[in-house]
């Protein structure tokens, strides 16, 4: 005689963002922004350090506010692609400049523009890494290992739906904006020109001394 089934239990809630968020950062929540009402944001968070996975924490320089999905991505970027690059440069990663965030403003800050993923919490814009040794390297200084640099900009382009830097539009050139903007088809934007340094251009030749002398002569 075959056994009547019982309820089917019922499956396990996954983990919130911000409980998924605490096993990899510390992070402080912000009250949630109503106004402007294209800027409205509730899962607002305060990045403050990324725990890597030997415990040792990253910090930013400074902390970023963002989306609660958006530090859950910066965190684990750093966690596992950009901590072992950088630790390729000589030491391991200590901090990283955050220039921007959440901001209600429109792109690019062009009046009329529509709003920012800064608007929505959704974008980071960053600037450099620094190393537990004091090293600096600014990501978009061709004079920063091009190795480097190259990986950086794989790595970014593979977590975040929009990467723009040095030969986009010409508002990056000193930094490198990320942002999880969603499109239809899953449409993605990877615009970082990562540079050589400029080449030497050599000074104009001297004058020899004999037609210095013979110039003075004739004055």
């Amino acid at each position: 005689m075959l056994a009547l089934a019982g309820p089917a239990e019922a499956a396990p809630e996954a983990p919130s963002c911000a409980l998924r968020l605490a096993e990899v950062a510390r992070y402080t929540p912000q009250l949630p922004r109503e106004e402007p009402a294209e800027c409205a944001v509730d899962d607002l968070m305060r990045l403050d350090q990324v725990i890597m996975p030997d415990r040792s924490v990253v910090t930013f320089n400074p902390p970023p506010t963002v989306r609660c999905v958006m530090a859950e991505a910066v965190a684990h970027w750093l966690r596992t692609d950009v901590a072992p690059l950088a630790a390729g440069l000589g030491a391991p990663l200590n901090a990283v400049s955050a220039l921007d965030a959440y901001d209600c403003r429109p792109r690019n800050r062009v009046v009329g523009a529509k709003i920012s993923e800064h608007g929505k919490g959704n974008a980071l814009d960053v600037g450099s890494v620094k190393l537990r040794n004091g090293g600096v390297f600014n990501l978009t200084d061709p004079l920063v290992d091009k190795p480097f640099r190259e990986a950086m900009r794989v790595s970014a382009c593979a977590r975040f739906t929009t990467v723009l830097g040095p030969g986009s539009d010409g508002y990056h050139n000193d930094h490198i904006h990320l942002d999880l903007a969603e499109r239809s088809r899953g449409y993605r934007i990877c615009q970082w020109d990562v540079r050589d340094p400029a080449p030497d251009v050599p000074l104009p030749r001297g004058k020899p001394a004999e037609l210095i002398a013979l110039q003075a002569k004739s004055r």
